[in-house]
């Protein structure tokens, strides 16, 4: 089966969640890598190995950035990775399937299921690697994985929402094995 290599560099892990029950805010995690077995386009054989560094956060906001990487939140220095490993894979059509798998995240690991869509191959015209992308989501309880930490609103209800809504955008390049 094919090796891919996730690059770090045309790759991203954006989030968002709601926040004083008003508004949703927005943030990304910039630095990812891994590995896609995958030979296009058989999504039955699809696996995926990734890992995200916790500390490459940023939501435009430095005080919130330090926050979200204390102890309060994603415990960076103690829990650095945030990691997924896939487990089953369901083709739905075409160039879309669902991505079963183990997401850890804080220390904790629980299933997830990733809705994805690949594209590609292609070849770039920038030197001739052959690479795919991939667009996935996933919702996910940021209390399952210990990230409990809020605060009561004035009239009622929290700061931070529980539901945190995940999308990856990864493109891989063809590496021999």
């Amino acid at each position: 089966m094919a090796k891919w290599t996730i690059d770090p560099s045309h790759s991203v892990a954006a989030f968002s969640i709601r926040h004083m029950m008003i508004a949703n805010v927005a943030g990304l995690f910039g630095k990812m890598g891994g590995t896609i077995r995958f030979d296009p386009p058989d999504i039955a054989h699809l696996s995926v190995e990734a890992e995200i560094e916790a500390s490459s956060i940023t939501t435009g906001h430095e005080r919130r950035d330090e926050h979200l990487l204390s102890s309060d939140f994603f415990d960076a220095k103690k829990y650095p990775k945030i990691i997924f490993k896939s487990t089953k894979v369901e083709s739905i059509g075409g160039n879309r399937g669902k991505l079963a798998g183990n997401m850890t995240l804080r220390g904790v690991t629980r299933p997830v299921t990733l809705d994805f869509e690949f594209s590609g191959p292609v070849k770039s015209p920038f030197g001739g690697e052959i690479s795919i992308g991939f667009s996935a989501t996933v919702n996910i309880n940021r209390e399952d994985f210990g990230i409990t930490w809020n605060e009561a609103m004035p009239e009622g209800g929290l700061v931070v929402g529980q539901e945190v809504k995940i999308n990856l955008d990864v493109e891989a390049d063809l590496t021999p094995d």
